[in-house]
């Protein structure tokens, strides 16, 4: 089994930047506040997982965008770069599996996706080409991968509720073994916000 690198895709925690579907609810300033809960949340459980280096690929990179974010000395951190979503994915998948690591692309959305949900995912990752955790908005919350086509994430309609049945079958139609885990809740919209653990965000009155 090759080295599995962990990539965490995430956007500044700024007002009026990060989270925000979520400011009808929360605020500008509250939606940003819980982004960096749920950023740090997410670093801290990858590192627990213990599967591997830990990376933040980061939106925008420029450090004053980052400067009130303490973040772990052991995460390594690198930019996303230019283009949609799928173009940022392709360039962490080819230099990843080029470097020969096996990867696990996460974003920062999902706090069910937790230290045992991710080794869940890497021991998945022994048996197969390709491990996705679906979001229940029709999306996915973390994409395990050993193999890179240039084609895996072209063409794709992003933020829509097909993207994981999109996704999924361009996997198999590489001819690539998948495994489907249960599915887990993003929080993108403010009826996601039940959704939180217990005591994380109080919406706004």
């Amino acid at each position: 089994m090759k080295p599995l690198r962990t990539v965490i895709l995430a956007k500044a925690p700024q007002p009026g930047l990060a989270k925000t579907r979520l400011i009808p609810a929360l605020g500008a300033s509250g939606a940003a506040q819980l982004a960096q809960r749920m950023l740090q949340h997410t670093v801290q459980q990858a590192l627990s997982a213990g599967l591997g280096p830990v990376e933040l690929c980061r939106t925008p990179p420029e450090a004053a965008a980052w400067a009130r974010i303490v973040l772990p000395p052991a995460l390594c951190l690198s930019d996303q770069g230019e283009g949609d979503l799928g173009a940022r994915m392709d360039r962490v998948a080819a230099r990843t599996i080029g470097a020969g690591e096996s990867l696990l692309l996460v974003g920062t959305d999902c706090p069910a996706l937790n230290a045992n949900r991710l080794r869940e995912i890497g021991a998945s990752l022994h048996h197969v080409d390709a491990v996705m955790v679906p979001a229940t908005d029709g999306g996915y919350v973390a994409l395990g991968l050993k193999r890179y086509d240039p084609g895996l994430f072209s063409d794709i309609v992003w933020s829509t509720a097909s993207v994981g049945e999109t996704q999924a079958a361009r996997i198999t139609g590489l001819d690539w073994s998948l495994t489907l885990l249960p599915a887990l809740h993003d929080i993108d919209e403010p009826a996601d916000l039940q959704h939180l653990p217990s005591g994380w965000v109080r919406p706004r009155v």
